[in-house]
């Protein structure tokens, strides 16, 4: 019997990919979207897509009951990967932007796992894989609401490892740097939302820096990887019933790994500040 995987985020980069990836290994994929049209673009596909939305819990627990009816109530793997930016000055950041990046980027993965665990209990086994980023270990400008849920995917993921090694399930974090995706673009109508950057004591700032990279950056960025180069990380996560406790994914996340083991913290701060 194909091992089952739900894979959050299926409508672009990271997730579709991930989705793709895992068929052609062999793995039946329940690619889960936010938007019903595209878990439609995705069955239109081949794929079982059924819909979740992390800030609708109902959608959480419909879109998992959905997968079970589906696998005689078996879930071999669950890769948390859905997630928006909200680019913005930390003091120009309203805090029910950073309520809302927390919904979805962090409490409705919490929500998801919690369901999954008892499956996965039951059942004897399971791998339960974040995609975190580099950015969940190392800190950089304009980046803070999505910063700050990467951080607490971090350490809420290191310590269900921690709480589950008396299970036979595993807990595992990829962490990538940069990656072909949509997120830039995707992130534009939370900025509009939300970022007052005209009245911002930073406005010269923006207006050099942030809007150019969000409105008009072309090409990839330096060292930038296609997404197949996580599902790699993911499939090798997958494959062991040891896996790592994380997978790093591009040079810069090795990089700034090392510094961060290596700088004091001034040193590493006036480095990522250029």
């Amino acid at each position: 019997m194909a091992r089952t995987i739900l894979i959050t985020g299926c409508s672009s980069g990271i997730g579709l990919d991930a989705a793709q990836g895992l068929r052609k290994r062999g793995w039946r994929v329940f690619a889960a979207c936010r938007q019903q049209s595209d878990c439609d673009r995705l069955r239109a596909m081949g794929f079982d897509s059924p819909r979740i939305d992390y800030t609708d819990t109902q959608s959480i627990t419909d879109g998992l009951q959905s997968v079970l009816a589906q696998t005689g109530g078996r879930l071999d793997a669950l890769f948390n990967n859905g997630a928006h930016a909200t680019p913005g000055a930390v003091e120009d950041l309203p805090t029910d932007a950073l309520r809302g990046i927390f919904e979805s980027n962090v409490f409705g993965w919490h929500e998801l796992i919690r369901q999954v665990i008892p499956v996965m209990r039951a059942q004897g086994h399971g791998h339960i894989v974040q995609c975190s980023s580099v950015l969940g270990f190392v800190a950089m400008p304009w980046r803070g609401a999505y910063v700050a849920t990467k951080y607490a995917i971090e350490g809420l993921t290191d310590t269900l490892r921690l709480e589950m090694r008396d299970t036979p399930i595993r807990v595992v974090l990829i962490e990538p740097g940069p990656v072909t995706s949509k997120i830039r673009v995707n992130s534009i109508p939370h900025f509009e939302r939300w970022i007052d950057w005209r009245a911002s004591p930073r406005r010269a700032q923006y207006e050099s820096s942030l809007l150019t990279r969000l409105y008009h950056s072309s090409g990839p960025d330096r060292f930038e990887l296609p997404p197949g180069a996580v599902t790699e990380k993911l499939a090798r996560a997958l494959d062991t019933q040891t896996p790592k406790a994380r997978y790093y994914v591009t040079t810069p996340t090795y990089l700034m790994g090392a510094l961060r083991r290596l700088l004091p913290g001034r040193a590493l701060d006036w480095l990522l500040s250029r």
